[in-house]
């Protein structure tokens, strides 16, 4: 999953959010730098990774980009889940006003910790605020630019061309396999916090 759904998962607790954001930066022992909550959602966040590419349906959703980008399918779907979140009417009632009233909150929280997280992060988090990431997921153009940012970053990737007109090719499949999968992955996510 990707920035909107380990937000998501956090479930509005705002130590544990923190930890769920930071968790890819934060190497081996350093969890322990950070309070319990904060441990707890960096460990949930690793925790959710796991259950999601392990998952059937997202092996499945990977498909459509196993050829083209091979390890870098998983990123994708990633990025690919948060589309369908962002526009999922069970989760943000109100269309766009409660994804923004989201989005606008988890910066709110985030933003009252930068002194203490990973600098990495803190660059990062500058540029998901200035141009609103979790609120772009909803829309088509912010997932290709997701998938632009993801190849820039990415060594061995190479252009995101190929992964935008995937995307737009099997978006009913895609969405399909988002739909039977996240209630699963909500459902862990509640038991495993």
């Amino acid at each position: 999953m990707n920035y909107l759904a380990h937000a998501y998962l956090s479930f509005g607790i705002p130590q544990v959010t923190v930890g769920n954001l930071i968790s890819d930066l934060v190497k081996g022992k350093k969890k322990y730098d950070y309070p319990p909550a904060v441990q707890t959602g960096i460990q949930l966040h690793r925790a959710i990774d796991i259950f999601t590419d392990t998952h059937p349906l997202t092996r499945q959703a990977k498909q459509v980009f196993r050829e083209a980008y091979k390890l870098y399918s998983g990123p994708l779907v990633d990025i690919v889940y948060d589309h369908f979140l962002a526009n999922d009417p069970s989760i943000f009632p109100g269309g766009e006003t409660g994804l923004k009233a989201f989005a606008q909150k988890t910066y709110e929280v985030v933003g009252g910790y930068t002194g203490s997280l990973p600098e990495p992060f803190v660059r990062l988090f500058h540029y998901m605020r200035m141009q609103d990431w979790l609120f772009h997921y909803r829309y088509k153009q912010g997932i290709v630019k997701s998938f632009n940012g993801l190849a820039r970053r990415a060594v061995y990737m190479g252009s995101a061309d190929e992964a935008a007109r995937l995307f737009e090719s099997h978006y009913a499949a895609l969405e399909d396999c988002y739909r039977d999968f996240f209630p699963e992955l909500r459902e862990y996510t509640l038991r495993t916090l």
